[in-house]
């Protein structure tokens, strides 16, 4: 057993099953917190800033809560935007909205930010970082967009948009890391752990 408890502040299924995949099994605790106020933000200080509230609310959430002779929970918060010709989106507000940024981004690219934040509850030290990886999309149909649409995951992820679910036949390649696009680059996640100290094969619970 690892000897860090590691706590993912997000509900995120995709985020967990990367985190799995790589020998982490964190526990998921939802942050609840608001994301408004960063529409004048850029992409990157907005997902950092979002993945830094995340972290702190959870972060805050477990002070004091840890038992005697436990070891302090790191937390860990993620967010992602897809920036396209200077646009900025989060998740879409509707079905609608997603079918009219699948249809404008046919056949062009765009870069998915996510922002990443660590809380070590041991020290009280934090920090965080971002990571863009170029995404291209395909040109899929207005029948397949349709279709992509009535799966409901588009209305769940940055840009209406991922690779590791339904949406992956319509992205034609990607420049960067694959985890960022899902929602967590595991790259950076090893180089804020150790910004902290912490080697992230200590929390390894299994390998692969």
């Amino acid at each position: 057993m690892p000897a860090r408890r590691l706590v993912l502040a997000s509900a995120s299924p995709s985020r967990l099953a990367l985190l799995r995949t790589a020998g982490l099994e964190p526990e998921v605790m939802v942050s609840g917190v608001a994301e408004d106020g960063i529409a004048r933000l850029a992409a990157g200080e907005a997902a950092r800033t979002l993945a830094e509230r995340k972290a702190a609310a959870i972060a805050r959430r477990l002070r004091g809560a840890t038992l005697p002779g436990q070891p302090a929970p790191l937390v860990v918060g993620c967010d992602s935007l897809l920036t396209i010709d200077g646009e900025v989106r989060g998740k879409p507000d509707s079905a609608d909205q997603a079918r009219a940024w699948w249809r404008a981004q046919r056949g062009r690219s765009g870069v998915l930010t996510t922002g990443h934040a660590v809380v070590d509850l041991a020290t009280g030290r934090r920090t965080s970082g971002v990571a863009d990886t170029v995404v291209r999309f395909g040109c899929p149909s207005d029948a397949e967009i349709e279709a992509y649409i009535a799966t409901g995951e588009p209305l769940a992820v940055a840009g209406a948009c991922t690779i590791d679910g339904y949406g992956a036949p319509f992205v034609t390649g990607i420049d960067g890391n694959h985890g960022t696009v899902i929602g967590l680059s595991l790259p950076l996640l090893r180089t804020l752990l150790a910004d902290l100290g912490i080697a992230i094969t200590d929390l390894w619970t299994h390998t692969t």
